[in-house]
């Protein structure tokens, strides 16, 4: 396990009690280098949404932890904030409560000379992503292996 994903896992050992207590759930933790700076956030959700206080709250609660616990050997800028309407659908988690949603899909490589789509999350598996495109001749899946994946989240609608 790398040190990222031993940091990431630990804080959300960490956060649970926390995230019960406070009546949120965990909705990603994660542990990155921005710049010269590396940043430490958990992002938490709710039915209708956090607000501010939720997350000051777990913000508080979660430093005090981790200060008694002290196993982040670098300095870090702690964050707790909601995942926000266009979240990264990063875990198996997400894309089972986003199935039916808009999403936007992103791919390391050009498939069929593009490499953003927009449509209906369809389904899941451990190798593949479906979604559901219109296309001017209906609607069609497309079926993406995981690895070709660079990112999903859930589409912005205005």
């Amino acid at each position: 396990m790398s040190k990222r994903e031993t940091y990431e896992s630990r804080t959300e050992e960490l956060l649970l009690p926390i995230a019960e207590k406070e009546g949120v759930e965990i909705y990603d933790v994660e542990y990155v280098k921005e710049g010269s700076d590396f940043y430490l956030r958990a992002y938490i959700d709710k039915q209708g949404g956090v607000d501010i206080n939720d997350c000051e709250r777990v913000s508080r609660a979660l430093s005090d932890a981790l200060d008694e616990k002290d196993f982040i050997a670098d300095a870090y800028i702690l964050e707790v904030s909601s995942p926000g309407l266009g979240r990264m659908l990063k875990k198996d988690k997400h894309l089972a409560k986003s199935l039916g949603e808009a999403v936007e899909l992103k791919t390391y490589k050009p498939i069929e000379k593009c490499r953003e789509f927009e449509g209906i999350l369809k389904g899941y598996d451990k190798d593949s992503v479906t979604i559901e495109v219109e296309e001017e001749t209906g609607k069609k899946e497309l079926v993406f292996a995981r690895p070709d994946v660079a990112s999903i989240r859930l589409a912005l609608d205005f």
